[in-house]
């Protein structure tokens, strides 16, 4: 048996991706996290498949699961919100799956980022303005950040910034970019991005922090900050130049 690691995307139900729909459609066992996965999703799962909401479960139980259906000889399909690179807390599982020897592999998924972009109607690298985007958070009492890694220090770079799990720090996200970024750079959140109930705010860091305090948001969000969200006067990209030499293997 195999444990599949299954990006279900930020929200939508069809943003899951044709293998990973296809991988939990074959998976007798779907262990997901009710709390942020569309049930809908669950619809794909074999209709006498095992499913098991891990909401409440501690990692110990969540491995006891696989642990289990690996002894039935079933495969597990592993719906993690997202795409499981980032934030998704599959590094503890894989390594607790490498020691009892179960044998695993990751399927992709939309990440919370790009739905965000998709909703703003922003590519987040723009020619002359920016290239750089930083997938971060703010550090909390549980996972303090890596030295080097707060957003004084990111912020020095000027690179669009996306936060996760950070809409409860707005006032200290606003504070530690204010010198960095100005007061008008433009800043964004979106909530709930690809569902029905989605939210998105639009403003600059001067006015964003009271946007969200007053909007009520405080999970399931991320914040962007940098100056491509608004630009609009930039070089057209090299790629489509009249002056760009085309083969057979231009885009």
């Amino acid at each position: 048996m195999t444990v599949y690691f299954i990006g279900a995307g930020p929200g939508a139900a069809d943003l899951i991706t044709v293998r990973g729909a296809r991988t939990l459609a074959a998976c007798g066992v779907c262990l997901y996290a009710g709390s942020l996965v569309p049930r809908e999703l669950l619809d794909e799962c074999p209709p006498d498949a095992r499913l098991v909401d891990t909401a409440q479960l501690d990692l110990d139980q969540i491995v006891a699961e696989v642990v289990r259906a690996h002894e039935e000889g079933h495969d597990v399909a592993r719906l993690h919100s997202g795409d499981p690179s980032v934030f998704s807390a599959v590094a503890e599982q894989m390594r607790r799956l490498d020691a009892v020897g179960i044998p695993y592999e990751v399927v992709p998924g939309v990440p919370a980022f790009a739905a965000a972009a998709a909703a703003l109607k922003r590519e987040l690298t723009v020619p002359t303005v920016g290239q750089t985007v930083i997938l971060t958070r703010v550090s909390q009492r549980a996972t303090p950040m890596p030295e080097g890694e707060d957003l004084a220090t990111l912020g020095r770079s000027g690179a669009l910034i996306v936060l996760h799990l950070a809409m409860r720090y707005v006032d200290r996200v606003v504070d530690e970019l204010l010198p960095h970024y100005g007061a008008d750079c433009p800043a964004a959140v979106v909530a709930y991005a690809s569902r029905p109930e989605e939210v998105i705010l639009r403003g600059t860091l001067e006015t964003i922090a009271a946007q969200v305090k007053e909007s009520g948001i405080l999970r399931t969000a991320v914040i962007m900050v940098g100056r491509t969200l608004g630009a609009e006067q930039f070089r057209d990209s090299h790629l489509y130049s009249p002056e760009r030499e085309r083969g057979e293997h231009a885009c």
